[in-house]
């Protein structure tokens, strides 16, 4: 597998080198206290399939995300699924109320500029969280149902084009806030606390963009794959995904 990291380096490497995979391995369920471990040792014992994590890995180090379809045949797909649907549990339950939380103490509830800027700070955790659930309650048992054998005439395709435009949104609601903040707001008081959170802020855009990034490209096309391939005989009618078929392994 071509890409930054591989199976033999040091799991505390990676996280010295970007600590943005803070939040990616706690997705995986990999918690730190890992000592010396390489890679593959870290998700052998934490029962992470070891490909999948390493093509997650170099993918959010790789920038111009050259090398999308080789790394789509080192990915087992149920475990990229899951990895994206503890990120949903991230932003939704963890990452975004605290966003809010830090944000009510830093700005001055009684002036009119910070109530608007919790207006739209609320609109944009609003059309998140319509994004994932959509997700969580369409796409995602679409995908299981097709690992699991069962086909319909259904297609991702069909399901992403009913919300494709929710990124825009998301986008524009976000956009608006930090120009509120950064032109409007004055920082006289609590001005540490307040360049703190527009910090937070930033960084959950970029991580928010780079899960819609994966979820674009290296599932869809996965996906697609799975979607792809022949219906096989199998018991009750269905189509049974065979390693190799999708992927690395799609099963």
């Amino acid at each position: 597998m071509s890409g930054r990291y591989h199976e033999n380096d040091p799991m505390s490497d990676v996280i010295s080198d970007d600590y943005r995979m803070l939040q990616m391995i706690s997705r995986f369920g990999i918690t730190l206290g890992f000592g010396d471990q390489t890679v593959a040792e870290t998700c052998k014992k934490t029962h992470v399939d070891t490909a999948t994590f390493l093509t997650v890995v170099n993918f959010l180090q790789d920038t111009n995300h050259a090398h999308i379809n080789e790394m789509v045949e080192h990915i087992e797909l149920p475990t990229l699924l899951s990895y994206l649907r503890n990120s949903h549990t991230y932003f939704i339950d963890y990452r975004l109320p605290a966003i809010r939380r830090k944000l009510i103490q830093a700005i001055d509830m009684r002036s009119q500029i910070a109530m608007l800027i919790i207006k739209f700070y609320d609109e944009y955790v609003a059309e998140v969280t319509r994004h994932m659930e959509y997700e969580n309650t369409h796409v995602h048992p679409y995908v299981e149902g097709l690992l699991q054998g069962r086909r319909s005439e259904q297609r991702l395709a069909d399901l992403t084009s009913q919300h494709e435009g929710s990124h825009n949104s998301i986008d524009r609601s976000l956009s608006e806030l930090k120009s509120i903040i950064i032109k409007y707001y004055p920082n006289d008081q609590n001005a540490a606390l307040l360049s703190d959170v527009l910090m937070d802020i930033y960084m959950v855009e970029e991580d928010f963009l780079n899960h819609c990034h994966m979820e674009d490209t290296l599932f869809s096309q996965c996906v697609r794959q799975l979607e792809s391939l022949p219906p096989t005989p199998s018991q009750g009618g269905g189509a049974t995904p065979r390693e190799g078929d999708c992927g690395r392994k799609c099963r």
